[in-house]
């Protein structure tokens, strides 16, 4: 069997059994592959003759700009023929800083097919972030446009420099750079050879180097394929920005992969009604969103709103029970949630038939053997969601961090990467997010979940986000403390802060009820993630004397 029909064999047998949970978990083997390039040895194949179209980037104003599958392998090969003309070769690294235009999409494929390694960056990157992915990820070429131009003034790439649009002096037009000469010797790709370089978000510390091969992403992400649930011809819509692993896993390996059409929604400014009117006017019949966006989908009418949505899918951080419930009331479908991370694929997830329980995240994904480990390793009903390792290895887990390379063989030593977050299991497996472990704290001995007094927060009808974290407090040693945003209509005011405060405290037992408010803005990271840590620090630094201006207090408002 050849590597592509071992990939397609592995694909497939999960869509037979794409409603079939135990069936697709017992079945399911990693295809274990010496050599694979899923740009040559799937994707171009497929594309072969293909019109159906791959790629869809559609704007609120009806316009769009589309590509077929076989438009697609061939603009992307002529561009691996410009790239390597330029001096771009195997294992050089080039840093790829695109909005949603179909030209990123090309550029992934190009790279993929020379051996390039890619460095997806946001385009919401400043000059210091830029400098630090050439730096540390000693990247030689960059592809990208007039606003990444602007940022790149005292930064000299050494290799190929394209530019999508306008002129540069020093930088190569990218139509100019598509060549029609004869195809490259594409040269032997090895599974284990590398492809990407993530920057993660930095939620908590600087940003790691997290690097995947050809088989971690585009074999692993058939997880993803399973968990999203994707036919052949479905069009899917995922909201996310370039430079993020999300991007990848939903915007392009998984629908591809499946043969399904990806839709890009191209807006400078997300507002969900317009968002709405596109998945209607489209035909959209899968959408995946953060919960961001789902918490401001569901101050809409959605009920108005007639889709042929069949699948919904959330990720990024966990999503809360309150959302998924009203989403069901108003469409009759249940958002499916899931989780992974930027080093892995979709690890864990409630998958297309299985039953959803609200609140959890779901059931280990075909393929991942998943444990929650207390902290001296050892299995429990609540601990570090962890990775078992072994023989059976599972493919989609990164290569390793490269700056830090003893932290996975630590990892694999040890006999499971852990990922840094904390679940609680049910015994029919089931398993619900309580935070990072750097997240959760205790109160007066009382272990707390921020998650949890969130999840809560946000079923307040004036509140649209929330973050919670420890307060130092002389007597207990500290206390939940949110920070709030307010959904449109709603003005910060002490009665306000007064009936949140009740609002919880009714709601959940007396040892965890939040203590004290604030109304305001939360520290995100460029990727939409609240930085906890930010709000963290600042109350560590003000001590447990001292009260923080604008901040409500549980003493404040006697009890009625």
């Amino acid at each position: 069997m050849s590597e592509r029909d071992a990939f397609l064999a592995a694909r497939d047998l999960l869509h037979r059994h794409r409603d079939d949970y135990q069936a697709a978990r017992s079945a399911f083997r990693w295809p274990r592959l010496e050599r694979f390039n899923w740009a040559t040895d799937y994707f171009d194949p497929f594309a072969t003759g293909n019109r159906q179209a791959a790629l869809r980037v559609v704007r609120p104003d009806g316009t769009e700009r589309a590509r077929s599958f076989a438009e697609m392998a061939d603009r992307s090969t002529r561009l691996a023929r410009g790239l390597e003309r330029l001096g771009a070769k195997r294992g050089d690294r080039l840093v790829v800083m695109l909005p949603n235009t179909p030209e990123l999409w090309e550029v992934m494929l190009a790279a993929m097919k020379l051996g390039v390694v890619i460095i997806p960056s946001t385009p919401q990157l400043t000059t210091r972030d830029l400098s630090d992915r050439f730096e540390r990820g000693q990247a030689r070429h960059i592809v990208t446009d007039q606003a990444g131009l602007e940022k790149l003034a005292d930064l000299a790439p050494s290799g190929a420099r394209v530019l999508i649009d306008g002129n540069a002096r020093g930088w190569s037009p990218y139509e100019s750079t598509l060549d029609d000469g004869p195809p490259p010797a594409w040269g032997e790709t090895r599974a284990d050879d590398p492809l990407l370089l993530y920057f993660t978000s930095g939620t908590t510390a600087k940003p790691k180097l997290v690097l995947h091969t050809h088989a971690s992403y585009p074999i692993g992400h058939l997880t993803t394929v399973f968990w999203l649930g994707l036919e052949p011809g479905d069009l899917h819509l995922n909201i996310s920005s370039p430079g993020w692993a999300k991007h990848a896993w939903s915007s392009f390996f998984a629908p591809w992969t499946a043969g399904a059409t990806i839709v890009m929604y191209d807006v400078a400014r997300f507002e969900p009604a317009p968002l709405l009117e596109t998945v209607v006017r489209v035909g959209v019949t899968s959408l995946c969103a953060p919960p961001t966006v789902w918490r401001m989908l569901v101050n809409q009418d959605l009920a108005a709103y007639p889709t042929r949505l069949r699948e919904l899918i959330s990720a990024g951080e966990p999503l809360n029970p309150e959302v998924i419930e009203r989403v069901r009331k108003a469409w009759g479908i249940t958002i499916r949630d899931g989780y992974g991370q930027t080093e892995t694929t979709a690890l864990v997830g409630n998958s297309p038939g299985a039953p959803v329980k609200p609140g959890s995240m779901g059931r280990p994904l075909p393929g991942y053997r998943i444990e929650l480990l207390d902290p001296l390793g050892q299995p429990a009903d609540e601990g570090e969601i962890s990775v078992m390792l072994g023989d059976d290895t599972p493919t989609g887990l990164m290569a390793g961090y490269l700056d830090q390379p003893e932290l996975l063989v630590a990892a694999r030593a040890a006999g499971a990467y852990r990922t840094g977050d904390v679940a609680t299991k049910a015994p029919d497996g089931y398993l619900t997010y309580v935070g990072r472990a750097d997240d959760v704290f205790k109160s007066s001995d009382y272990r707390i979940s921020p998650f949890e007094l969130e999840s809560v927060l946000i079923e307040h009808p004036a509140v649209s986000e929330a973050a919670v974290v420890e307060s130092p407090d002389p007597i207990r040693l500290c206390v939940p403390k949110a920070f709030v945003v307010l959904r449109p209509g709603h003005e910060p005011s002490k009665s306000l802060a007064g009936e949140i405060l009740a609002f919880v405290r009714a709601r959940v037992p007396a040892y965890k009820r939040v203590r004290r408010l604030t109304f305001a803005e939360l520290p995100k990271t460029v990727s939409g993630k609240i930085r906890r840590v930010e709000l963290r620090a600042a109350e560590q630094r003000r001590g447990a004397g001292a009260t923080a201006p604008g901040e409500y207090r549980e003493e404040d408002f006697p009890k009625a």
